[in-house]
């Protein structure tokens, strides 16, 4: 595969071409890169959005639901117009009309755990940005099984949450060891409790700036720290995560080691 950057890619990415950390290179292994994206909601919206404009090569957006007008408050991939549309078709809408270059692949879906095992075996990354817990350890149960880098996010009322689980390295916990799945959590949704616009919005795009680094090979990933965001403040705190030996997900009884 010619990986050259011709004039149009030149200038289209300068501006990340002018980081040294990130330079040709870094924007070549974008360009090559494949990005799972679970859900194109609040969170979702941000994050197709951001990495389309950095010029990811191939994303796969998952999402059973259809746009509502509801959404429209803090979806920001979705329009008026496209109300009633799927979600995944109308974010494809969405990167197209900043870079139709993107290869997006939209599947109006439900994705189980032998769905996911598909999906994510040829993805480079995943991200995250579904709004149940189920879905969730699902996902993270497939990506600790296939060895990829999942950022994972989440955000109800004006309180957000963001961290990388990369088990790649042994020492990073998954999500299971922060929440395991046999945990019994009470399920909040934005249709009872509400979300303040802007939160997935930031949310998202950190989400989107931790994929970016891990297929550009840049920087230091959130894997082992947890970070909150109060927007009633706007304080984030961070909290340390290690791995939990006897995590279900990715303890060595599980690995095998």
């Amino acid at each position: 595969m010619d990986d050259t950057l011709d004039d149009d890619q030149l200038l289209r990415y300068s501006r990340h071409i002018l980081l040294d950390e990130l330079g040709i290179e870094g924007q070549r292994r974008l360009l090559a890169g494949h990005a799972l994206v679970i859900g194109a909601g609040g969170l979702g919206s941000p994050v197709a959005l951001y990495l389309g404009t950095a010029g990811v090569g191939t994303l796969t957006l998952v999402d059973h639901d259809t746009v509502d007008l509801t959404n429209l408050q803090r979806q920001i991939a979705h329009t008026l117009a496209r109300v009633g549309q799927p979600k995944v078709a109308s974010a494809a809408q969405a990167v197209a009309a900043i870079n139709p270059d993107v290869r997006v692949v939209a599947l109006q879906e439900r994705a189980d755990a032998a769905r996911l095992a598909e999906l994510v075996a040829p993805a480079d990354v995943v991200i995250d940005c579904s709004d149940n817990f189920a879905t969730r350890q699902a996902v993270n149960a497939a990506c600790v099984a296939h060895r990829k880098p999942l950022v994972a996010g989440a955000a109800i009322g004006f309180d957000g949450q963001i961290s990388v689980y990369d088990t790649r390295d042994p020492v990073n916990p998954c999500y299971a060891c922060l929440f395991p799945p046999d945990a019994t959590y009470e399920e909040v949704r934005c249709s009872t409790m509400g979300v303040f616009a802007p939160l997935v919005g930031i949310i998202g795009t950190v989400q989107a700036a931790e994929a970016l680094k891990l297929l550009a090979g840049i920087g230091s990933s959130l894997a082992g720290r947890l970070q909150m965001l109060d927007t009633r403040t706007m304080e984030w705190n961070e909290i340390r995560l290690p791995r939990q030996a006897g995590c279900p997900v990715c303890g060595p009884a599980r690995q095998g080691t």
